[in-house]
C-alpha cells in the first residue's frame, strides 16, 4: 500500500510543479477542468473497457467448464457495459446542459452593426 502511495505521489509531482505557475483562480479552475477532461475521463473509460475485456476473458477462456467462473465473467461484462452506459449518459447530460445554458468555451461572435440611412 505504501508503494502505491509513493507511485501516486511521484506521478502527481509534474502537476504540482505546473500548479506553481497559476496566476489566478480562473487559471486554476481551467487547469483542473482540463485535467479532468484530458486525464480522468479517458482513464475511467479505459478502466471500464479493461473490466469488460477481463469479463470476456473469464467467461470464454478461464470459465470454459466451470459455471462459477462463467458467472463471474458474465457479471464483469455486465458491469463493464453498465459503466460505459452510465458514462456516456452523463457525458450526454453535460453536453445538453452546456449547450442549453451556452457554457461552451467558444468566443462570442459579435455581428457588426449596420448603419441605417
Amino acid at each position: 500500500m505504501k508503494t502505491l502511495a509513493y507511485i501516486g505521489a511521484a506521478s502527481a509531482l509534474p502537476f504540482i510543479a505546473f500548479a506553481q505557475n497559476v496566476n489566478s483562480v480562473q487559471d486554476l479552475a481551467s487547469f483542473i477542468i482540463s485535467l479532468i477532461n484530458n486525464v480522468a475521463v479517458p482513464l475511467v473509460f479505459a478502466l471500464a473497457f479493461i473490466v469488460f475485456i477481463w469479463g470476456v476473458f473469464r467467461y470464454f477462456i478461464l470459465g470454459g467448464s466451470d459455471p462459477k467462473k462463467r458467472d463471474e465473467g458474465r457479471q464483469l461484462m455486465i458491469w463493464g457495459i453498465v459503466g460505459f452506459a452510465l458514462m456516456v449518459s452523463v457525458w450526454g447530460l453535460v453536453r445538453i446542459l452546456t449547450g442549453s445554458v451556452n457554457l461552451n468555451n467558444a468566443p462570442l461572435e459579435v455581428q457588426p452593426v449596420r448603419q441605417v440611412r
